[in-house]
């Protein structure tokens, strides 16, 4: 296989493990086509590739950097600008990590202390059952939450790289 179709044949899987996250397929297109590429790509070249428009390549170019997983760069004598992923494959994880926790994760907790504050009138076994829900509930994604700034925090840890050096 030749290096080319090695490449679109990554930026077409992206996309599809993308979408089924929740991440639009173009967006995730972008973003491989991005992590494959050594140099930084232009908006052009990124339609070019995976043959979406401008205007979808820019709304997905901004999201991608407001996740901190492309750079905006500029090149001496160049009026265009081009784009590159992080290529840290620790650091984009956790890119992600904290954007899901920001976007997910931080609404759903807001909302189960609202409704768990709530004075809910109705059947008594009802809000109960309710109320035990949202308690439940709440206590499942704060762990979760803490489990996520735990791995958040190990990146930087020299033990845990070791471990993981070790084991893989």
């Amino acid at each position: 296989m030749k290096l080319q179709e090695a490449k679109m044949e990554f930026v077409q899987s992206w996309g599809s493990i993308g979408s089924s996250w929740g991440i639009p397929r173009s967006m995730a297109q972008i973003h491989a086509l991005l992590l494959a590429s050594n140099e930084a790509l232009s908006t052009e070249d990124v339609m070019d590739s995976i043959k979406i428009s401008r205007g979808n390549v820019n709304i997905n170019m901004r999201e991608l950097i407001n996740w901190n997983l492309v750079a905006k760069q500029n090149k001496l004598g160049e009026r265009k600008e081009f784009f590159s992923a992080n290529h840290d494959i620790m650091a984009m994880a956790q890119n992600i990590v904290q954007e899901r926790k920001k976007r997910e994760l931080q609404p759903v907790l807001d909302l189960l202390e609202k409704l768990k504050s709530d004075k809910i009138q109705g059947n008594k076994e009802e809000v109960e059952h309710f109320q035990t829900l949202m308690t439940e509930l709440e206590d499942f994604i704060k762990q979760l939450d803490q489990l996520s700034e735990i791995w958040l925090k190990l990146k930087d840890n020299f033990f845990f790289k070791k471990i993981i050096k070790t084991v893989s």
